[in-house]
């Protein structure tokens, strides 16, 4: 205090922007980690917004979307040259004006990817309820991946015991779940992903009945006949294009998709045309997509679920770390490229 002036702090933060909209592939260059910049640790008063110290940040697929300036709203902001990237991420509250969020506390959930951020949009920032598991799982397994694994799974396909179950994607912070939740159900399951040592981790570390490398399939339909010869009950779909058409050759009657994500689509300037949609019909099939967003109240529901399943040690989780926010644009393009084992995460600072 100096004249009865209280003296603001400040701190160096490091951020990454979006540096110009994007289109195709996303590179390193559409992004700029910035080292000079300041912040000042505070929050003005009366904004109900909270400051944090961002620990771990999330690499998410969906966040390719977000680069590209759209002709239509979207159900998430998108970001804007020059500006901070966004996405999930854990951090510890140093500072709040917001009833629900005290100093000291541990938070997931929306953030920027920046050292410190001051947030004062609160809808998708949460406390983390228990800290004796890894706080980084709130990327992942106990985030927003784990969740969506649980909503896209349970809440959509309406699993039974014995059905055969296929994820693309599998060895993904998503897929990498939810074969083993139809594991804990009692189902039969396969998964494809892009390299041997994938496969061997789905069969291997995560349970899976049976996997393959669609980079070394002549015919996906083919591959997919090869191991569903009764035909696929629940097809989880993270990939779109030709694996979504082989599926749908492949869709057994009343068969359920549930359409998380399609990767194979966010850089392409033209979509891919889907040709066996009849299926939809002729299979009496449900395929339904879902927005995570418009399920956080089932949450706890989740928790009840899977917090037995981890700490019987039921439940395999790989994370795949890059050290420093400055690596964190090579992360987020590897989810793209296939370099990724696990669920991508970036460490901004060790607790």
């Amino acid at each position: 205090m100096a004249g009865g002036v209280e003296e603001v702090v400040t701190e160096r933060n490091k951020k990454v922007l979006l540096k110009k909209y994007v289109t195709g592939f996303v590179e390193e260059t559409d992004m700029e980690v910035v080292t000079n910049d300041n912040v000042r640790l505070e929050v003005p008063h009366g904004s109900k917004g909270v400051l944090v110290k961002n620990l771990y940040l999330s690499c998410d697929p969906y966040m390719r979307g977000l680069m590209s300036k759209l002709n239509e709203p979207t159900y998430i902001e998108t970001f804007e040259p020059g500006s901070v990237i966004r996405g999930f991420g854990v951090s510890r509250v140093l500072e709040s004006e917001h009833p629900d969020f005290k100093a000291g506390e541990y938070v997931w959930g929306i953030t920027g990817w920046e050292e410190y951020s001051l947030i004062t949009d609160t809808k998708r920032l949460f406390k983390v309820p228990f800290t004796d598991v890894p706080l980084s799982y709130f990327t992942g397994l106990l985030g927003m991946p784990g969740f969506t694994a649980y909503v896209g799974f349970y809440e959509i396909c309406s699993p039974k015991k014995g059905e055969y179950v296929f994820i693309s994607a599998a060895s993904g912070a998503v897929g990498q779940l939810v074969g083993q939740f139809a594991k804990l159900m009692g189902c039969y399951v396969v998964g494809t992903a892009g390299s041997d040592e994938k496969v061997e981790l789905l069969k291997t570390k995560f349970g899976f009945d049976d996997a393959f490398n669609y980079k070394k399939e002549k015919s996906l339909g083919a591959a997919l006949k090869r191991c569903f010869p009764e035909g696929i009950d629940i097809y989880f779909e993270n990939v779109g294009g030709a694996m979504l058409d082989a599926a749908l050759l492949n869709m057994r009657d009343n068969g359920r998709i549930s359409a998380c994500g399609m990767i194979s689509q966010y850089n392409l300037e033209k979509l891919e045309g889907v040709h066996y949609l009849v299926r939809v019909i002729t299979k009496r099939l449900l395929m339904k997509g879902f927005n995570i967003a418009d399920h956080f109240h089932l949450y706890p529901k989740f928790l009840e679920m899977i917090m037995p399943h981890i700490m019987k040690g039921e439940i395999t989780y790989l994370e795949d770390r890059a050290e420093g926010i400055e690596n964190a644009p090579a992360a987020l393009i590897g989810l793209f490229k296939g370099t990724n084992v696990g669920k991508q995460l970036v460490v901004v600072a060790q607790e």
